[in-house]
């Protein structure tokens, strides 16, 4: 178990009835393990998302845009404490392929930075990959997604095609909701 999330969602504009559907996401979560040199730390983080999604087919094929900021602490054993920010933006592209079935591709382009406020840039990211979602029954749904980085760079090591040191080179995330 690297982490414990909860996802929080305000719907700004419902797509039925406006020209796009628009959402605020807040997900608060905390982690034991640091995700890209998996040292055991403390940290606490939160993810802000505005998500925006048009129905371009009816039924059958969407486009999304999400844009997010995630300011995070991370304490390691030795109690040094970083503070670090990502900023992000994504897009994609989603099928329906069966009923209550769904297949897409993502492109997402993520920036690191020293400090809870964007201050000082150290290096990006852009992953690409498939999505996969299904809904189970009429409250279940299970989500995939799978990006490998294809491009980016460190500061530090700018000689280098991906940046390795403030991110993974594959991100794969699974799902499983619960609407109530």
């Amino acid at each position: 178990l690297e982490s414990i999330s909860v996802e929080m969602k305000y719907r700004l504009l419902d797509r039925g009835k406006a020209p796009f559907g628009l959402t605020f996401v807040i997900e608060p979560h905390l982690a034991r393990v640091e995700e890209v040199s998996g040292e055991i730390v403390q940290k606490q983080a939160v993810e802000f998302k505005l998500a925006a999604d048009q129905e371009l087919l009816k039924d059958r094929l969407w486009a999304a845009f999400n844009a997010l900021y995630e300011p995070e602490r991370v304490q390691s054993q030795s109690d040094e404490i970083e503070k670090e920010s990502t900023l992000g933006f994504s897009g994609a592209l989603t099928a329906q392929v069966a009923k209550d079935f769904f297949l897409g591709g993502e492109a997402r382009y993520l920036r690191k930075y020293e400090g809870t406020g964007l201050e000082n840039f150290v290096g990006d990211a852009l992953f690409v990959g498939p999505t996969l979602f299904a809904k189970l029954s009429k409250q279940t749904w299970l989500a995939a997604a799978w990006g490998v980085q294809v491009a980016g760079r460190s500061v530090e090591t700018p000689e280098l095609a991906l940046d390795l040191e403030h991110f993974t080179r594959h991100q794969a995330k699974l799902k499983f909701g619960v609407n109530f």
